[in-house]
C-alpha cells in the first residue's frame, strides 16, 4: 500500500510523462512515418461556391507518385505550421500572434493592479454563490460555439477566468473546464455554426437546418452533463484540495495566476476601476466583432494592442512599465505560441506526404453496404479517427462531406445524420486533441498539463460517447 500523497504521485506522473512539445514532435515523427507506409493519392477537386472552397468529387480517386516525408520534412514541419499557404487547413501564424499580444495586454492591466483587487472584491461579493458562476459561464461560452465555432478566440479567457476559480477555491482544471468543455460542447452540438454545420451541409448538398432537432438534444443534453461533471468535480476540490488534479502545483498556479489575490480586502482605486472597465469592454468588443462584424486574429490582436495603450495610460504607468509589462506578458505565452505552431505542423506533414486522400478513400470503402445503424455508427468512428489528424471542423468537413456523405443514400440514411455524426465527432475530439491549438494553447495558457487534462476528462468523455451514439442510434430509427 502507498503511503505517497496525491501530489506526490501526481509530481511523479508528471515526471515520467513528456511535455506538450515532445508529444506534438512525436506525433509529427509518426505522422511523417505514416507516409512511408500509406500509398499517395488524390481525389479531384471543384471549386464549390455554396462552400466557398475547392471539394473533392466521390469516385476520382487515383493513386499519386508518392512524397513521403524526411528527416528535413520533420524538421520543417513546426515552421510550415505557422504558415502553409498550399494548406486546405488554417494556418498557425495569426493565431500565435494574437495569443502574443494577448499575452501582452494582460501582462499590462496585471501591471496595474486592477485584476487581482477585482478578484478579491468579486469573491466578497460571490461568496457562498461562487458554484453558480459554472453553469452561467458554460452556458455562454456553449452559445458561443454552437452559433459561431467559438474554438480559438476562447484562448483570451483562460488568463481572465482561470485566476476568478482559484481565488473562489478552485483550481485551474475547473477554470480551464469551463471555457473549454464550454465552447466544445457547443462546437460538437453545431446548430447555426457556419465553420461546421452550415459548411459540412452544403458540402453534402442539404440544407443547413435538416437534423436541427437532433443536434438540439446533443447540444442540451451534452451540455447538461458537461456542467454537472464540471460543478461535481468543483465542489470536490473546494472541500478537499488534495483531490484536484493540480494539487501539487496549487502554490505555483496561486503565485502565477492570483497574485496578491489570494489575502487582504482593498479596495479598487478610481483608476483600477477604470481599467476595469476598459478590460470589460475589450472582451466585449471581442465578442461583438467576432460574432457580427467577421473579425479574426488580425482585427482581435489589434484590439489588444489598443486596449493595453489605453489601460497603461489609464494606470499611469509611464511609457517604459507600459512596454516593459508588456513585453513580460508576451513572454509569458511565448510558449503557448509555438505549441500552437507544432500542432499545425503535424496535418502540414500528413498534407505534403498525400496521404488524407488515401485515408478518406479507405474509409469510404468501409462504410459501402452497411445496415443503417452500422453505417452511422461507423461513420462516426471513422471521423473521430480522421479528426485527430484533421482538427479544423471546416477542413474536415470540406475534406470528408463530399465523399462520405452521397454513401448514405446507398444504406438509407438520411445525409443530414451523415453532417451530424461528423459535427459530434470532430466535436468530442477537439476535447482532448493534442493537434488542435485551442487544447495545447489554452491549456498552456492554464498551466494544466495535457496529462492531468486527460485524467480529469476521460470519464466524461466517455460519457458523451454513450449519449452521442445512443442519439444518432435512435435518429436512424425515425
Amino acid at each position: 500500500m502507498s503511503d505517497l500523497t496525491s501530489g506526490q504521485k501526481a509530481d511523479r506522473l508528471a515526471a515520467r510523462f513528456p511535455t506538450a512539445y515532445t508529444i506534438l514532435f512525436a506525433l509529427i515523427v509518426l505522422v511523417a512515418g505514416l507516409t512511408w507506409i500509406i500509398p499517395a493519392g488524390r481525389f479531384d477537386r471543384v471549386e464549390n461556391e455554396a462552400v466557398g472552397r475547392e471539394i473533392a468529387v466521390a469516385g476520382t480517386y487515383k493513386t499519386v507518385e508518392a512524397n513521403p516525408q524526411g528527416i528535413v520534412d520533420i524538421l520543417m514541419a513546426p515552421v510550415a505550421g505557422f504558415y502553409d499557404p498550399d494548406s486546405y487547413a488554417a494556418n498557425a501564424i495569426d493565431v500565435a500572434l494574437f495569443v502574443l499580444l494577448l499575452g501582452g495586454f494582460l501582462g499590462v492591466v496585471n501591471a496595474t493592479g486592477a485584476i487581482d483587487t477585482g478578484i478579491r472584491r468579486a469573491m466578497v461579493r460571490l461568496k457562498g454563490r461562487e458554484i453558480w458562476m459554472i453553469p452561467i459561464l458554460m452556458g455562454l461560452f456553449a452559445l458561443g460555439g454552437t452559433t459561431y465555432g467559438m474554438a480559438e478566440e476562447t484562448l483570451a479567457f483562460y488568463g481572465l477566468l482561470v485566476p476568478v476559480m482559484i481565488a473562489a477555491g478552485y483550481d485551474a482544471v475547473t477554470g480551464a473546464a469551463i471555457i473549454l468543455l464550454g465552447a466544445g460542447i457547443g462546437t460538437l452540438g453545431s446548430t447555426i455554426n457556419p465553420f461546421a454545420t452550415v459548411i459540412a451541409s452544403n458540402a453534402a448538398g442539404v440544407p443547413f437546418t435538416d437534423g436541427l432537432p437532433l443536434r438540439l438534444v446533443i447540444l442540451l443534453g451534452g451540455l447538461a452533463i458537461c456542467i454537472a461533471y464540471v460543478m461535481r468535480y468543483a465542489a470536490r476540490v473546494r472541500r478537499d484540495p488534495s483531490l484536484s488534479r493540480v494539487a501539487d502545483l496549487a502554490a505555483d498556479h496561486r503565485a502565477a495566476f492570483a497574485g496578491s489575490a489570494n489575502g487582504g480586502d482593498a479596495a479598487l482605486t478610481g483608476t483600477q476601476s477604470i481599467v476595469l472597465v476598459v478590460f470589460a469592454l475589450a472582451f466585449a468588443a471581442l465578442i461583438w466583432g467576432v460574432s457580427t462584424q467577421g473579425w479574426w486574429m488580425a482585427q482581435m490582436g489589434s484590439l489588444f494592442i489598443g486596449a493595453a495603450i489605453v489601460a497603461g495610460l489609464i494606470g499611469r504607468l509611464g511609457e517604459k512599465r507600459l512596454t516593459g509589462a508588456f513585453v513580460d506578458g508576451a513572454r509569458d505565452l511565448l510558449g503557448v505560441a509555438l505549441v500552437i505552431g507544432l500542432a499545425r505542423g503535424i496535418v502540414v506533414v500528413m498534407e505534403q506526404g498525400l496521404i488524407a486522400d488515401t485515408i478518406l478513400n479507405a474509409a469510404a470503402n468501409a462504410v459501402s453496404g452497411l445496415s443503417e445503424l452500422a453505417f452511422i455508427t461507423l461513420l462516426y468512428w471513422i471521423q473521430v479517427g480522421m479528426s485527430f489528424f484533421v482538427p479544423s471542423s471546416s477542413g474536415l468537413a470540406v475534406l470528408s462531406m463530399p465523399i462520405l456523405a452521397p454513401l448514405s443514400d446507398f444504406a438509407g440514411v438520411d445525409r443530414s445524420l451523415a453532417v451530424t455524426a461528423y459535427q459530434s465527432a470532430n466535436g468530442l475530439v477537439n476535447l482532448i486533441n493534442p493537434t488542435f491549438a485551442v487544447v495545447i494553447g489554452g491549456l498552456a495558457i492554464a498551466r494544466v498539463p495535457y496529462e492531468r487534462w486527460l485524467a480529469f476528462v476521460w470519464p466524461l468523455l466517455l460519457i458523451l460517447t454513450l449519449f452521442i451514439m445512443a442519439a444518432l442510434g435512435v435518429a436512424t430509427f425515425l
